[in-house]
Parts: C-alpha cells; structure tokens; sequence
C-alpha cells in the first residue's frame, strides 16, 4: 500500500474509510467518535468521500496507540499506515504540537 513511506490521498481516503467501517464495528468507540466529533451517525455514509471526514476519522484514531493498534491488527496492517494515511490527507502536512 505505501511506497516509499508516501501514501497517495486515494489511498489514504480508503484507509480511512476501513478505518470508519472499524469504529462502526466498535459500537462504544464510534459513540466516543460521534461525541468527540459532533457528527450525527446518519451522516457518515454521505459523506465517506469527504477528506475532511477522513482525516477526522483518522485524527479521532491516532488519540490512542491501542486504537491504532487495534485497528491496525483487525486489518493486518502496519500500525505506522495510519499516520502515513493521515499525512497524505488535507492538513496532514500540518505540525503536531503534543
């Protein structure tokens, strides 16, 4: 999936709708997602080709390693493809400051 350690947007678009279809699955979890983000759940299917959507996704997993982690094993991927996915969406490219 990445090359080079650079992952292009579609391809981060569709982790982070995997990502998504992960916290849907985590009912507690996408409640905690929902809240933090204010989104009503009726919207995400609408708007699962918004980067916004998708970065918010993957911002809301990034919060905690076990998150990453356990989504990361539940798609036999790279923990690191999450933050890679992140990056390669709109505002990734910004600063972390914590």
């Amino acid at each position: 999936m990445m090359k080079n350690s650079v992952m292009s947007e579609e391809a981060a678009g569709i982790l982070a709708i995997k990502a998504l279809g992960y916290l849907a699955g985590q009912e507690d979890l996408l409640q905690v997602f929902l809240n933090t983000t204010g989104l009503a759940a009726e919207s995400l299917k609408e708007r699962l080709d918004d980067p916004d959507l998708q970065a918010a996704v993957l911002d809301f997993l990034l919060m905690d390693d076990a998150w990453v982690l356990g989504f990361a094993d539940a798609h036999r991927i790279a923990a690191e493809h999450v933050a890679a996915a992140r990056a390669a969406l709109p505002g990734g490219d910004l600063p972390h400051w914590t």
